[in-house]
């Protein structure tokens, strides 16, 4: 069997790390099942990896003597702890509930990722999402984490203006930074949801098997994408049967051709992975202009004077993202973001989405349907925007610091008479940045009822409390 691509010095590891070296070195024995060794190769790299972690307070496997060349492992995950006023009609397992409580995981999710040579990259993210009481698949609730990212990655170029190939699973994205949002930094509770245009109808968690180029040049980073949408077939719901609204189309199949340009005035953004930072909490200095599209033909249909009428998707978007230390040099910044989205899936298309649905029916009488679903995803346009304030580091002495923050977000949709208004008012109390901190947060959100003739129209309005403790290292 080949020995691990990554070489054990004996010179330069501590103690734990000899003990390492000789169960590889062991492993070369024929007498060992092959299936042993591949296990045992894989408890000596997270062996590892975690007592790098001792020494160099990360889980980081250094490939080289630099270090520009490793392995690298992170955890994350995200604890809500909710009360959720209902809206009308709900039913949890049949019965009639007018609020509820959950306690349930938002986000668990592990990475390994690295860069393996100069110009090799590989990056995989493995976990689950929205965990509570009512999770399951199939009527099991242990089947539900997946992998959420595989790709490789090669540099045509490197240094200051890297241009990077890749392809795979990956949730490289157009149309805007909420697309593919670095979950553990973002400022929010959540984030814009509604960015994650397609999420689970025509591709997994946001992510699509895509061939991209990706890279800086100077100020402008660019993102490339031509990606192979998942039939919505496979998202393991019910297909809606063809009506005169429009829904994704389940004959046919069509490339998506996605692109994102951003001008950085100031600091240039990390680019180590696809993703994009939500707030650097006064680290750089940030000023984005950004323009993004999703494009699709024949994505959706509907039925127009009994005809099967094929409708293009064009999704884009114009945003503004400003996040920044203040001049007091005393760890204060604020963070802002400020976007428009145009979004056409075709005639009157309409999606209803409840985060972490804490109920499983309804009897009907509002379109919104049970727990705490909301109109999120229509053809029309959305304004969003944040703002947070991140207070001088050691506010509360070894405690941390606090970082509040706002966001509002008004749809206007073709299939409803009345934006959709939601807001979110909140608080991070940053333990240890990103590292550790809980959120408080409260939200307000329309309920929709049907006219007896025209559109429908806001009721009145329903909100939650959500407390979140994420660990993320």
């Amino acid at each position: 069997m080949p020995p691990i691509p990554f070489a054990l010095n004996s010179e330069k590891l501590r103690p734990g790390s000899l003990f390492v070296q000789v169960i590889i070195q062991n492993l070369h024995s024929t007498h060992v099942n092959s299936f042993i060794k591949t296990a045992a190769y894989a408890v000596a790299l997270l062996l590892s990896l975690s007592m790098g972690f001792a020494q160099t307070n990360e889980m980081k496997l250094k490939l080289n003597e630099s270090g520009d060349q490793y392995i690298k492992a992170t955890f994350l995950n995200q604890t809500w702890v909710r009360w959720n006023q209902s809206n009308p009609g709900t039913l949890v397992n049949g019965v009639p509930t007018d609020n509820t409580f959950d306690i349930g995981l938002r986000r668990t999710r592990i990475q390994l990722y690295g860069q393996l040579s100069k110009r090799v990259f590989f990056y995989t993210q493995f976990g689950q999402n929205n965990f509570n009481y009512l999770t399951q698949n199939a009527g099991n609730r242990k089947i539900e984490a997946f992998f959420h990212d595989a790709l490789a990655e090669y540099s045509v170029t490197t240094g200051k203006n890297p241009l990077k190939i890749g392809s795979g699973l990956t949730i490289a994205n157009g149309l805007s930074r909420f697309s593919q949002p670095s979950i553990g930094t973002i400022m929010s509770l959540d984030v814009p949801v509604f960015a994650q245009a397609t999420v689970d109808q025509t591709d997994q968690f946001s992510r699509k098997l895509s061939l991209y180029a990706r890279g800086q040049l100077g100020h402008l980073d660019y993102r490339l994408i031509l990606s192979d949408p998942f039939p919505v077939q496979t998202n393991g719901a019910s297909v809606p049967a063809i009506s005169a609204n429009s829904t994704f189309a389940t004959m046919g199949h069509y490339k998506q051709y996605q692109a994102l340009l951003i001008w950085n005035f100031f600091d240039r953004e990390g680019h180590t992975t696809p993703y994009m930072t939500g707030s650097y909490l006064g680290k750089k200095r940030v000023l984005n202009l950004e323009a993004g599209f999703i494009s699709q033909k024949n994505a959706t249909w509907s039925l127009a004077d009994g005809d099967t009428a094929y409708h293009n998707m064009l999704l884009w978007s114009v945003a503004g993202y400003l996040d920044m230390p203040t001049a007091k040099k005393d760890g204060s910044a604020y963070s802002a973001y400020l976007g428009y989205f145009n979004t056409n899936y075709g005639t009157n298309y309409l999606r209803y989405n409840g985060i972490m649905n804490p109920a499983n029916g309804s009897t009907g009488e509002v379109t919104n349907g049970g727990g705490n679903a909301l109109p999120m995803f229509g053809t029309g346009s959305v304004i969003y925007a944040q703002a947070g304030y991140k207070f001088k580091d050691e506010l509360l002495k070894d405690q941390g610091t606090l970082m509040p923050y706002a966001t509002f977000t008004r749809s206007s949709y073709e299939r409803l008479a009345d934006p959709v208004v939601l807001y979110d008012l909140g608080v991070n109390w940053l333990l240890h940045g990103n590292t550790s901190k809980i959120t408080l947060d409260y939200q307000s959100r329309p309920e929709y009822v049907n006219q007896t003739a025209g559109l429908p129209t806001v009721n009145s309005r329903k909100s939650s409390v959500t407390m979140q403790y994420q660990v993320y290292f």
